[in-house]
């Protein structure tokens, strides 16, 4: 015998090891070095002659490939983009109950009977007075504060 060689399944557990390794250091990088190995271990069973040099190099390339697609394609998509480019149509006519009334530069406090956007309160401005208690209507979205106008009801038997 020549000596230890490794053979396919020696990747695709080094893959497994490293992919579950993932679970106790929660960066997402390992994972994808698990991926790479497993597809060493995938190319091993389909030509088993390949040297341990071409495994390595094989190994450190798909894995710089999966990490690059994961960072710049995957994890970009993946951003919670609700509060910083709000969807406007969603939210304009809205109606809500004020929860805190603004005062001087402190902005008010506003829920909706719905969570609207991941959120059920949010920051109001109003020109008109209002108070706790009182409906307002979304009119506009300036970042994650919404502008809104007072409601005025023709009867107290609404709600």
């Amino acid at each position: 015998m020549d000596g230890f060689q490794i053979l396919y399944w020696h990747w695709l557990v080094f893959g497994m090891v490293l992919i579950l390794l993932e679970l106790a250091v929660p960066s997402f990088t390992i994972f994808w070095f698990g991926l790479g190995a497993l597809v060493v271990g995938g190319l091993l069973m389909l030509a088993p002659g390949i040297g341990l040099t071409w495994q390595i190099l094989v190994w450190m390339l798909a894995s710089t490939a999966f990490a690059i697609f994961w960072f710049r394609v995957l994890k970009p998509r993946m951003t919670d983009r609700t509060k910083a480019g709000i969807a406007r149509e969603a939210v304009l006519g809205e109606t809500a109950m004020v929860i805190r009334a603004p005062e001087g530069e402190r902005r008010g406090e506003l829920r909706f009977a719905v969570p609207v956007l991941g959120s059920d309160s949010w920051p109001f401005i109003c020109i008109d007075e209002v108070s706790v208690g009182d409906r307002v209507m979304v009119q506009d979205v300036s970042g994650n504060t919404m502008m809104v106008k007072k409601v005025t009801t023709q009867g107290k038997g609404e709600g």
